[in-house]
Order: C-alpha cells, then sequence, then structure tokens
C-alpha cells in the first residue's frame, strides 16, 4: 500500500489486476488495514479505487471500509458486500462481452448482506436474499431473487428489473424504488397488515432515483440505466416506492420536529416517534 503520507495528502492509488474464484475475500484485509489505521471514518472516497478482471470468490468486498473503491469487470460468488462500511462496489460484464447483462446472473445469493454505509452498482441480476439486513448502504442492481430485502432495517435499493417472491419479508426501514413491479411478489403478510405501503413517486423520490440511474450509467455503463434516463420523466410513473409504515411515520414525525426549529434526536422528538409507532 502507498505510505500514509501519500494517501493522507490525497494522491489516489489506482491498480489493475486479474482475480479468481480461488480468491475468497478479496478486499477484506485491505479494509482492514485501513481501518485499523485510519479508524473507522476510513479515507476519502476514491482513496483507494482497484479494478479488477474476471471471477470473484465469496464474499468479495466484504466489509469494505470508506476509501475503497473495488471494481469487477466480470462476476462474483456469494455474500458481494457482506458487512459493507462505507466502501463502493462496482460490478459490471467483461467489456467484451456480447449478452444482455440485464438478462443474466452477475453475482450470487445474499449480496449486500449486513452492509452499514457505501454503495454498490450492479449491472446484471442476482440471486436470493438481496440486501438482507441492510442497515444503511445503497444498491442498485438489475433484478433479484426471492426474498429480497429480509430484515431490512435501513438504507436504499434500486432495483431496475424483475423481482422473486417474498420482497420485503420483515423490513422494518429503508427504502425501495422497484421498476414495474408486481404486487403480488412483496410479502403478503406485510402488505396485508399494512406494515409495508406502496406509493407512487413524489418528486424527490424522482431526483433521487434519476442521481442512482446517472450513477449506475456512468459507473457500469448500463444501457438500462441509459434508456430510463432517456426516457424522461415517464419512466419515474413506472417505478413503485416500498416504505416501511413505522419508518414512514418516524420520517414524517422528524421532519415536523426539525420544521418547528426543535432537535430531531432530542426527547421532544422520541416521545412522538414512541407515540406514532406505538413504541
Amino acid at each position: 500500500m502507498r505510505s500514509r503520507a501519500a494517501l493522507e495528502g490525497g494522491v489516489p492509488v489506482h491498480v489493475e489486476l486479474p482475480i479468481a474464484n480461488t480468491a475468497r475475500a478479496v478486499g477484506t484485509l485491505l479494509g482492514h488495514h485501513v481501518t485499523a489505521t485510519y479508524g473507522a471514518q476510513g479515507l476519502p472516497v476514491g482513496t483507494i479505487d482497484i479494478t479488477l478482471t474476471g471471477s470473484a470468490g465469496q464474499s468479495f468486498g466484504a466489509f469494505v471500509p470508506s476509501g475503497i473503491t473495488l471494481r469487477l469487470e466480470g462476476e462474483s460468488n456469494d455474500y458481494l458486500g457482506k458487512g459493507l462500511s462505507g466502501g463502493q462496489i462496482i460490478l459490471r460484464p467483461p467489456r467484451t462481452s456480447t449478452f444482455r447483462a440485464e438478462e443474466n446472473v452477475i453475482a450470487g445469493n445474499v449480496i449486500g448482506y449486513g452492509a452499514t454505509q457505501g454503495s454498490m452498482y450492479l449491472r446484471g441480476m442476482v440471486g436470493e436474499r438481496f440486501l438482507v439486513r441492510n442497515s444503511g448502504a445503497t444498491a442498485v442492481v438489475e433484478g433479484v431473487g426471492d426474498h429480497a430485502l429480509e430484515y431490512m432495517t435501513g438504507g436504499m435499493a434500486l432495483i431496475l428489473g424483475a423481482t422473486g417472491r417474498n420482497l420485503g419479508a420483515g423490513m422494518s426501514g429503508g427504502t425501495a424504488y422497484v421498476f414495474d413491479l408486481i404486487a403480488d411478489r412483496v410479502n403478503v403478510d406485510a402488505l396485508a397488515s399494512g406494515e409495508l405501503e406502496l406509493h407512487s413517486l413524489g418528486s424527490a423520490d424522482i431526483e433521487i432515483v434519476r442521481d442512482l440511474l446517472e450513477q449506475h450509467s456512468a459507473h457500469t455503463e448500463s444501457p438500462v440505466a441509459a434508456a430510463l434516463l432517456a426516457a424522461g420523466d415517464g419512466a419515474f410513473e413506472r417505478f413503485t416506492k416500498v416504505l416501511p409504515r413505522d419508518y414512514a411515520a418516524v420520517l414524517r414525525t422528524r421532519q415536523t420536529v426539525v420544521a418547528e426549529g426543535l432537535d430531531p434526536d432530542g426527547d421532544v422528538a422520541w416521545a412522538r416517534i414512541l407515540e406514532v409507532t406505538g413504541g
């Protein structure tokens, strides 16, 4: 690794290397050294930028902290981005590939499990249990398998393709934007009880989705993102916002408290939050 003085001076590190699926948890040891040296805050975004080509094994980019960007041109196995802690993971097919990425699986199951911060841009579909227990990371993907967003408590997901069954089981926080959502694939009990709400996009949501599409397009050269951006405002009418009811109530309460000039983390705010959530 480049010297600490060079990194702290803002001199970025760029590396290009091949990878094979026998290399497990690539990025984890690097993340350990960054965290041990610089603390939980990591490094400024873009300080270390690594491009890998090939097929990654289990847990690619696990626990990666802020300051590290991992770019993979190829495919990945299960648990990509497990415990992501502020870093960035970008996954796309090889530039010589001729298949349609949005119709093919590019990463395995349980992507982003337990992630707390950071972002992932995945050009292609992934397997089951996408973003299970995510509490703060943002991820863009072009299709997911069964049980996506299971027990999610925070963060954000933008799903640009089909979902499997049982979306949002146990989801208590965070926000998901899903293109052409089939409501029957959302967790039945959560919809019946009102624990999950389905909404059309408001103006603020449109700007969030537009920004994520622009970033996804820039990072992965995704034709899906490019086509949606080119379609204009009409494309946003095909997105559905998936939002936990109590989480929505908390957000509204905090906004009201801020508008009143009060501390959103103060006693008044917490008393109101407990009242609206029945906590």
